[in-house]
């Protein structure tokens, strides 16, 4: 789960959401042309991730499905459900374990599609020969952004590998993730993502190991999943259908053509969220192949891939209430 590191950005994407979205429901109006208007909030600033949305409005996908699309970026990433469930916006990018926790809340979010199929966020560690696998964490700091879910992870993580995680030493670096290990303050992080964290740090001369959960006893979750609420699946499924194809189109072309398809997110890049260009290119090389669903449809989804992230986040007591996994999602 993602956050904005700085107060000023969080009040100016605030502003912005309550100018873009108001305060009425969002649900499926129709324009004058007659196309039908989505509202749909992003997980985080735009980038490489997204260039499929984007490029599906640039290649007019959108609009030979009848729709007018509305890309938003929340003021906070927990806000995006909540928007949604009350019919302030019409779809959210979410996280998986996040919807599985929002309904055991009583939040009424449905899953319609996963985006990213395997986990972004990774244990990232510096580079050292003390440290060969998670185990070997025992006695090192581990920085993260006080997120319980971020702490389970890791623990399981340790505890496969045949350690200790009663053992492991947590430091709370909120969401200076990059600067606690660039100033060796951790030697380890959790909550930083493999297609922007790991590649910052890159960039400034870290050398940095990544240790996927999936792989360590963690179920292999959907990253990035699209949401929408119970009430908008029923008075508006079939629109959220047309997008859902729309997007797939989309993502198809990003697939075929990455370079054109990452250049029209970075034509639409805000003055106040400014992309690396070289950062997202490598962003979207590692991105491609862990939203590529095979031979089933672009977003498709698995009972199993739900039901087993609902067991380990039980088992781990991060559900409030209980959460039936064929409840939690819908394919289209």
């Amino acid at each position: 789960m993602r956050k904005w590191t700085t107060g000023a950005w969080k009040s100016t994407l605030a502003v912005a959401l309550v100018l873009a979205i108001g305060t009425g429901c969002a649900s499926g109006k129709k324009t004058e042309s007659g196309e039908t208007e989505l509202t749909v909030l992003l997980d985080w600033y735009p980038n490489a991730v997204h260039t499929f949305l984007y490029a599906a409005e640039e290649q007019g996908y959108f609009k030979e499905a009848g729709l007018k699309v509305n890309l938003q970026t929340p003021a906070d990433t927990n806000d995006a459900l909540k928007l949604v469930a009350t019919g302030k916006a019409d779809l959210a990018l979410s996280y998986h374990m996040q919807v599985a926790i929002s309904r055991s809340e009583g939040i009424p979010i449905v899953s319609v599609g996963a985006i990213v199929r395997h986990p972004l966020n990774q244990l990232l560690v510096l580079d050292s020969p003390d440290i060969k696998s998670p185990k070997d964490l025992v006695g090192k700091k581990i920085g993260y952004p006080s997120i319980p879910l971020d702490e389970a992870i890791v623990n399981t993580m340790v505890k496969t590998d045949g350690g200790d995680p009663s053992k492991l030493t947590y430091t709370d670096v909120g969401w200076d993730l990059i600067p606690a290990m660039t100033t060796k303050k951790v030697d380890a992080i959790i909550g930083g993502y493999v297609n922007h964290e790991k590649l910052l740090l890159e960039k400034e001369g870290e050398k940095i190991t990544a240790f996927d959960p999936s792989k360590f006893g963690v179920p292999d979750y959907y990253e990035l999943v699209l949401t929408a609420s119970e009430k908008g699946l029923e008075s508006n499924g079939d629109a959220i259908k047309k997008f859902i194809e729309a997007s797939a189109k989309g993502q198809a072309y990003t697939a075929s053509h990455p370079d054109e398809a990452l250049q029209l997110l970075l034509d639409q890049q805000s003055k106040d969220f400014p992309l690396d260009a070289d950062v997202e290119k490598q962003s979207l090389s590692i991105l491609l192949p862990l939203m590529d669903a095979g031979e089933q449809p672009f977003a498709s989804q698995t009972k199993e891939s739900w039901s087993s992230v609902i067991d380990w986040l039980k088992e781990h007591r991060q559900l409030t209430d209980d959460v039936k996994a064929e409840d939690a999602f819908r394919n289209l």
